[in-house]
């Protein structure tokens, strides 16, 4: 219904732009809100206040035009000028009423669009270092990009959901000389084990596997690893080097256990954790189009030919030994390094590679989900993509700030195995999925996020997961009621009787569904799942009051039909809504 108005009166402002009252030049895409008293009708619109300086001409004049052009239709039963120039739009209820039916025809392809049709988009999300389980604040990345890449395919966009795996670098390398290392404890060695290592449980975990199944075969002497390594920094040792210790440590994994057996070690702790990680994520509900592993770029030259593009193009320079890129061109703070002096490839060399790599794959759209501690890394992609001569209209970054465990109103502290951080897993057999994919994505995502974990697993209306999933459960309790009770639902009969729902309450929740596609169109195109999350909140209050004031069950045929209609259409939008965030729409509680 605000669809068709915002229609009328962007024909309106073409008649008067062909009868010259306006400029040709003039926005006839309007803005189209709802009114928060009825008394002032249904639908508001201003642009007459925003185009009466371009008609040379006062709002209220403007407006009275603008009335007068508004083609004919059946739906419109009255008009008012307000205010300075605002235009009120009273809407005939039978017309309202018949959102019902369309979101019965419709079920569930009810309240998508065709907005992204032909283009594609590429969500990447989560990506995490495989160098350990996921924590909480992965989790926030995790519901967000789900629910972001689930609200663009409902508005007609092809999405690619992917998952960036840094199975390349240092980080990797550390992990594997960690791995290494727990290994040669298992098998009697003693040791300080470096302050840069990898600590956590799961590490003796892998190495035990190791052992397992290959028992002594990459046993190596304590006093041989670390002969000539650079002492390490402790307590005792302040003046120690925890950096060039770890790094000393890899070269002595390398070259003591030889390539394959280097590579076999990396792999168990790469593969081990990674598999854990897929794991975690789909319990969580977050599936991927595809796992893109760093590695890949440098076996296909991908790095160096997108460093020798940059270089062909004057924007790398050598100083000091190492590559530079010409960031600073493009607004950055600073140059970059892509490649160190001792010719080994940044991070942000990959970056740039992959990204490359994006746009080659032909997506439309990028849409990169990142840790807000990532903001100062926005401008030097962005720099890249502009020096590959991108456009980067189209490359979005969405930042997502970290989330705070509360119990009982203080910091919760969870144990955990790592001793470290607070798993997505530990969270989840706390509160269950629905819960953290819900509260998750209920603010904005730059926003900072208070997670509640007593109220996360309250069954009360103030929990909104429990108070949204028990108006689904209670429509399908007033349905089994209905067959216990012998009498009977007939849609088409309904159909012809929804003048019987009058009331006020059945008002506000026929309005209700009727802006379900409204708030997918505007959380996707401003990728704000929170928008939705607060819509159901909403469309949940608007049933429970309707169903305390109201019996459903009842002797009067026509009415029963009506009401049961409209109860079943509540209980479809609430379904597709549930099913976008990701979470269950469960028929009893």
């Amino acid at each position: 219904m605000k669809n068709q108005v915002s229609e009328l009166v962007s024909l309106a402002l073409q008649s008067l732009i062909e009868q010259g009252h306006i400029p040709a030049e003039s926005p006839t895409d309007v803005l189209i809100e709802h009114t928060r008293d009825k008394a002032h009708g249904d639908f508001a619109c201003n642009a007459a206040m925003r185009l009466a300086k371009l008609a040379k001409c006062n709002p209220r004049e403007l407006a009275t035009r603008i009335v007068e052009n508004l083609p004919a239709n059946s739906f419109v039963t009255k008009t008012e000028i307000a205010g300075p120039g605002f235009i009120n739009f009273f809407v005939d209820e039978s017309a309202q009423r018949q959102i019902i039916n369309t979101v019965l025809e419709q079920g569930r392809a009810y309240g998508t669009h065709q907005i992204g049709a032909g283009k594609k988009v590429q969500v990447e999300f989560v990506s995490a270092n495989p160098t350990g389980p996921l924590h909480v604040g992965h989790g926030r990345g995790a519901a967000y990009g789900s629910v972001v890449a689930s609200l663009l395919k409902a508005a007609g966009f092809e999405v690619h959901r992917e998952y960036y795996v840094n199975d390349a670098g240092r980080q990797m390398n550390i992990l594997a000389a960690s791995v290494w290392l727990r290994y040669l404890e298992l098998c009697g060695e003693s040791f300080a084990f470096p302050a840069n290592g990898y600590k956590g449980d799961y590490i003796r975990d892998i190495a035990q596997e190791l052992r397992q199944a290959h028992d002594n075969r990459f046993h190596r002497k304590a006093e041989d690893v670390f002969q000539g390594v650079p002492e390490d920094l402790t307590d005792a040792n302040p003046q120690g080097d925890k950096e060039a210790h770890i790094d000393a440590l890899i070269e002595k994994a390398k070259s003591l256990l030889g390539a394959a057996d280097y590579r076999a070690v990396f792999g168990k702790g790469l593969n081990t954790i990674l598999d854990d990680i897929r794991d975690d994520l789909a319990e969580f509900g977050v599936e991927y189009d595809e796992w893109f592993s760093e590695q890949s770029l440098s076996d296909n030259d991908q790095i160096q030919i997108a460093i020798d593009e940059l270089k062909e193009k004057g924007f790398i320079y050598e100083e000091g030994g190492a590559l530079w890129f010409r960031s600073t061109d493009f607004g950055d703070e600073k140059d970059r390094v892509v490649v160190r002096e001792n010719g080994q490839m940044t991070y942000f060399a990959s970056d740039i590679a992959y990204h490359l790599n994006k746009y080659q794959r032909g997506f439309d759209q990028l849409i990169d989900i990142w840790g807000a501690d990532h903001h100062g890394y926005v401008p030097r992609v962005r720099a890249a993509i502009e020096a590959l001569g991108k456009s980067t209209d189209d490359f979005h970054v969405l930042l997502v700030q970290f989330a705070i465990l509360y119990r009982g109103g203080q910091k919760a502290q969870m144990s955990t195995r790592s001793g470290e951080f607070v798993t997505l897993r530990e969270l989840r057999d706390e509160v269950g999925r629905d819960a953290a994919r819900f509260f998750y994505i209920m603010r904005k995502s730059e926003q900072h996020l208070d997670f509640d974990l007593d109220l996360a697993k309250s069954q009360s209306s103030d929990n909104p997961v429990y108070y949204i999933q028990y108006a689904h459960a209670r429509i399908c309790s007033v349905f089994r009621g209905l067959t216990e009770s012998g009498q009977h639902y007939h849609p088409k009969q309904a159909e012809g009787v929804l003048h019987r729902l009058d009331t006020e309450h059945e008002q506000s929740l026929i309005k209700s569904l009727a802006r379900y596609p409204e708030v997918i169109k505007a959380a996707a195109l401003n990728h704000e799942p929170h928008q939705l999350a607060q819509y159901l909140r909403d469309l949940a209050n608007d049933f429970h009051t309707y169903y305390n004031a109201h019996r459903f069950l009842i002797e009067d045929e026509e009415l029963r039909n009506a009401r049961l209609h409209l109860i079943s259409a509540t209980r479809q939008v609430l379904q597709n809504g549930l099913a976008i965030i990701g979470i269950a729409a469960p028929e009893a509680m």
